[in-house]
């Protein structure tokens, strides 16, 4: 079974997380064939964290039981709170998940976090602007693989920026196969210009289609 972990921070960006995990956890458009995905909540501890909108979690497990296979994932979400010293260990889990074969998905402040540890140097990626990384991870050396773009996808690492959300989604649902492309295709499209056209291409794109 694949597991998708989520690692939550005091003030993660709560809006970064939302399309990808909703469609993990509730399978509502997996095609017939696809497993069950377990997502569940993993920080440096099992006390409560608040995210940027103050909700409140409780972290389902800790940094030491995630499992670096390669059918599992890693999402790292931004939050004002990467430069702490606490987080480290997750970043050092997030180097063997890479090595391991398992993907690792870093949006936003998370891809600062990687790349001030180097684990962006030789993968092409994506953040938050051309500078971005310079500015904030005084370690990073990849610029010549940076791609100015939303998301990118370089073998097993899923890489964003603060406003690719769902182009990080999409990438992320891919390398899960757990959709039947037309409707990855149609899902995407519908959130991404809220046309009804597509809404119902989703529809009728799933095995128990009732739309006609």
């Amino acid at each position: 079974m694949m597991t998708a972990y989520v690692y939550v921070l005091d003030t993660l960006a709560d809006w970064e997380l939302g399309y990808v995990t909703s469609e993990l956890n509730s399978a509502r458009f997996f095609k017939k064939d696809a497993g069950i995905v377990s997502v569940k909540t993993v920080s440096y501890s099992r006390e409560p964290i608040v995210s940027m909108g103050g909700l409140r979690i409780l972290p389902d497990c800790t940094i030491d039981d995630l499992v670096a296979s390669e059918e599992n994932l890693l999402l790292l979400p931004g939050a004002n709170t990467w430069n702490e010293a606490r987080h480290e260990a997750i970043i050092k889990k997030a180097g063997e998940f890479l090595e391991s074969g398992a993907t690792v998905c870093a949006i936003c402040g998370a891809t600062a976090a990687l790349a001030n540890r180097g684990l962006l140097d030789t993968r092409a990626h994506t953040s938050n602007g051309p500078g971005y990384l310079e500015m904030v991870a005084p370690g990073y050396t990849g610029q010549s693989l940076y791609r100015n773009g939303p998301s990118v996808a370089d073998g097993n690492l899923i890489t964003a920026g603060a406003t690719g959300a769902l182009s990080w989604a999409k990438r992320i649902i891919e390398r899960a196969d757990v959709f039947q492309s037309s409707t990855l295709e149609a899902w995407y499209e519908y959130f991404r210009t809220g046309e009804p056209k597509h809404f119902f291409d989703l529809m009728r794109s799933l095995p128990t289609a009732a739309v006609n």
